[in-house]
């Protein structure tokens, strides 16, 4: 025998209810004996709940009666055979008749006691469990409705009774093997004490009374039908990458369902536990879903916590002074006070000096706590061994539950390293004995965050997800998309890493879509998007999102985008940039940019600024990490200037070596920009920084490549003449080298703290002698290569190369986000 709870969303219309007959035609072909128990449809308990405050506070209930009544009999009219259409809606006019007079009794007494109120809700299950006995009347001839208040008998605590065990076992026993060959449906939820009147088990109360009928008779299984697909690692609507729980012992599920999971109520288990019964959370629009089952047999698990829950709205309330410190049954004078006022206490954290104690409740209970408190301990304030009472609003609870967590190192790190790394502030935090949970309090503004945040630190099997926001889409932007797009499964199967790219920017036009911007067509996307570029503004969605493992990435050479970083890393944003700018200007700046970063435990990756794609930057750090010294850096920092010092040779004359490079793109169209040597500057002066020196860019000695005649021509037109001028002075350069044995070099040094950018003749035991094309060069000398210097070559120019750089920088990002 087993026991099928429908919940309200699989009773709440015409469609679910026909899934539901669907549901119980299946189990009957299958020879399954079953009982049905029901909860009412989905909103009315609401929906009386509501009539009752009106009718108490003298506001007209009438419509809303009307619709609930216009509602029941528009599913009888569908559903229920013809024959007994007349039958069941007359059932259903006694029942809202009689709801009718209730509503006007509170309304003339302008009193709703708990008890009334009990009265007043019982009405949707008895509708609901009457109206599917008979719409199942065809499908099973012998199908009987029951009233389950006339078998569940409870104390008289309403609003949420006490089953009355021994009692209420025998009645349930004594009904059912009177009607063995019947089709059962039940009502949920509603009960009754000894004098007969109505009672309930407490909200979501249903579930239990699908355990009690399943527990008084020892049935094989307990099924709670509803509208997801067995139970979730984490709250849907928050976390899109949550899944279904296959299994879960008892205790992880009370857990669980303590902590938010609406899908099934607490005290649900405890009877089935007792009993050892299975229960089984299954959807009734998708009946084929195996479901999550609770049981005590499970099968080893290689995850480390079986899911997160939370619950959306708490408040806190701090109590703490000397005068509690040492003081006996404090505590208990303070939680038999919540105890006897009805205040539901959520979770408790106590200092280990004693002086302070805070406790969740509900925020509907706060005001009435603080005021209870202030009354209980007036003595103790008035003499100041209590601080005032604070109250802290807008919060809520995030627990990690699993029966693995117990004596598994690391877990508490790896929850609090999750949510530190994106900004969310821990307010309080309690642990259970038994290590089966971790429960902490954070600001409800940060909930959603710190769900996902949690969620892909934990089951690692996952893609951690990256939410990207990025400015500027030319030509290296446009690569670097198009490589993500190329590469998304590789670093899903790979990496474990989903980039989504959130937000686009370019000098006109800019597009932020929280649900992802399709890389198909971004570019039609972003040019039909009506939102025009406003820096300030896209940094503001960016944060306002408030996302987890977010990255914004500046693909710019403009100085606008780098007055946003600091912003970036205080809302706990990474940053990846290919432009040099930031991390170029005031060294105060760089610093500020570093220090802001390690602060807010995010990443500030540039390994750009100086190679392009080779890993100059990050070859430096390792060196400084395991502890070599540095003694000197020589650089080839220009992909432009190698190029043309690399063709400079033979018959070649400067000026049409360097026309050459511009028309193959390797310059800017003011060739000056790249033989001025700033870029190189600026390269030199970032790398200089990350080996730990304090200098500006003037400390940097920057010797020039072209007279001054060249440099300062009026338009590049007049350049290249000037170029043709000096044509005597280039040629000796290049005659005087290759007499000697060397080629001409434009080389960049750091030594003894000291930069200076020149050019130099360098002969073959030079490791910058046999440079080609325009690729870049860094050698380091160090401690331990001394007598043979770390060479680092490669390209170190171009869009693809440089989006390759960002790409594996982003990529970085996600790898430090486990």
């Amino acid at each position: 025998m087993k026991i099928l709870k429908f919940g309200g969303t699989s009773v709440g219309s015409i469609e679910s209810l026909k899934a539901l007959k669907k549901v119980v035609e299946n189990n009957l072909l299958q020879k399954n004996k079953i009982i049905l128990v029901v909860s009412a449809m989905g909103g009315v308990t609401n929906n009386l709940l509501k009539m009752a405050e009106e009718a108490v506070n003298g506001t007209d209930f009438s419509l809303a009666l009307a619709d609930l009544e216009k509602r029941h009999f528009a599913v009888v009219k569908e559903l229920v055979p013809l024959q007994q259409q007349n039958q069941v809606i007359t059932k259903l006019k006694l029942y809202f008749q009689e709801l009718e007079d209730i509503l006007q009794g509170i309304t003339s007494l302008k009193e709703l006691s708990i008890k009334t109120k009990d009265m007043v809700l019982s009405f949707g299950e008895k509708s609901a469990a009457l109206m599917i006995s008979r719409i199942l009347g065809p499908v099973f001839e012998n199908t009987e409705f029951l009233d389950a208040s006339q078998i569940i008998k409870t104390d008289s605590s309403f609003g949420n009774a006490k089953v009355n065990f021994g009692q209420t076992n025998l009645l349930i026993q004594d009904y059912f093997s009177q009607h063995q060959n019947h089709l059962i449906v039940a009502t949920g939820f509603i009960a009754s004490d000894n004098e007969n009147r109505i009672t309930t088990l407490g909200r979501g109360g249903s579930d239990y009374t699908a355990a009690i009928l399943g527990a008084a008779l020892n049935v094989s299984q307990i099924e709670i039908w509803t509208d997801v697909n067995g139970m979730m690692t984490a709250d849907p609507r928050r976390v899109k990458k949550a899944f279904s729980m296959e299994e879960l012992s008892y205790t992880e599920a009370m857990e669980l369902s303590f902590f938010g999971a609406k899908v099934i109520y607490p005290p649900t288990m405890i009877p089935a536990f007792l009993k050892k019964i299975p229960i089984v959370i299954k959807n009734t629009f998708e009946p084929d879903f195996a479901g999550t089952f609770i049981k005590h047999d499970l099968k080893p698990s290689n995850t480390t916590i079986r899911g997160i829950s939370s619950v959306d709205h708490i408040s806190i309330i701090n109590i703490e002074g000397s005068g509690m410190v040492g003081k006996a049954g404090f505590s208990g004078r303070l939680f038999s006070l919540l105890s006897r006022e009805q205040v539901n206490v959520i979770l408790i954290t106590q200092s280990s000096s004693e002086h302070s104690i805070t406790f969740a409740v509900n925020p509907d209970d706060a005001v009435k706590a603080k005021v209870l408190i202030e009354q209980e301990f007036e003595l103790e304030l008035l003499a100041g061994k209590l601080e005032p009472v604070k109250v802290e609003n807008n919060l809520s609870i995030l627990a990690i539950v699993g029966e693995n967590m117990k004596k598994t190192p690391g877990i508490s790190g790896k929850l609090f390293y999750s949510l530190g790394r994106n900004g969310v502030n821990v307010v309080a935090i309690a642990q259970g004995s038994s290590e089966y949970n971790i429960s902490v309090i954070i600001y409800n503004s940060d909930l959603s965050k710190a769900l996902n945040a949690v969620h892909d630190a934990f089951f690692a099997e996952l893609q951690k997800t990256l939410n990207v926001f990025m400015v500027g889409v030319g030509n290296i932007g446009k690569e670097l998309l198009s490589q993500i797009k190329g590469h998304k499964d590789f670093l899903a199967k790979n990496n474990l890493i989903n980039i989504q790219i959130l937000g686009l920017s370019n000098s006109r036009k800019m597009l932020v879509d929280a649900e992802g911007i399709d890389l198909n067509n971004w570019q039609q996307s972003l040019e039909q998007s009506s939102a025009e570029a406003n820096l300030e503004g896209f940094i503001n969605q960016m944060k306002t999102l408030n996302l987890p493992n977010c990255v914004f990435i500046d693909n710019t050479a403009s100085p606008y985008p780098s007055k946003f970083y600091k912003q970036a890393f205080e809302a706990n944003i990474s940053v990846v940039t290919c432009n040099k700018i930031a991390n170029s200007a005031e060294y105060a700046q760089f610093a500020d940019l570093k220090e802001t970063a390690q602060k807010h435990g995010v990443d500030f990756y540039y390994e750009t600024n100086v190679g392009a794609g080779l890993p100059i930057i990050k070859t430096l750090n390792d060196l400084m990490i395991s502890g070599d010294k540095i003694s000197k850096i020589e650089a080839i920092l220009s992909g432009t200037i190698s190029f043309i010092f690399n063709n400079f040779k033979g018959d070649a004359n400067f000026h049409d070596v360097v026309k050459l490079a511009q028309e193959k793109g390797f310059t800017e169209p003011d060739p000056r920009d790249d033989l001025g040597g700033v870029d190189f500057m600026r390269k030199m002066l970032i790398l200089a920084r990350n080996a730990g020196f304090a200098l500006e860019a003037n400390d940097v000695k920057l010797g020039a490549i072209i007279p001054d005649a060249a440099a300062k021509a009026a338009s590049v037109a007049d350049f290249y003449k000037e170029l043709q001028n000096e044509n005597k002075y280039f040629e000796k350069l290049k005659n005087d080298a290759e007499a000697s044995g060397k080629v001409l070099r434009y080389i960049g040094k750091l030594e003894n703290g000291k930069v200076e950018i020149s050019l130099q003749s360098v002969g073959a035991d030079h490791p910058f002698y046999a440079l080609s094309g325009s690729d870049n060069i860094i050698a380091f000398t160090t401690d331990r290569y001394n007598e043979t210097q770390m060479v680092v070559k490669g390209p170190g120019a171009g869009a693809a190369v440089t989006a390759a750089g960002v790409f594996a920088d982003l990529v970085k990002v996600g790898a430090s986000k486990a």
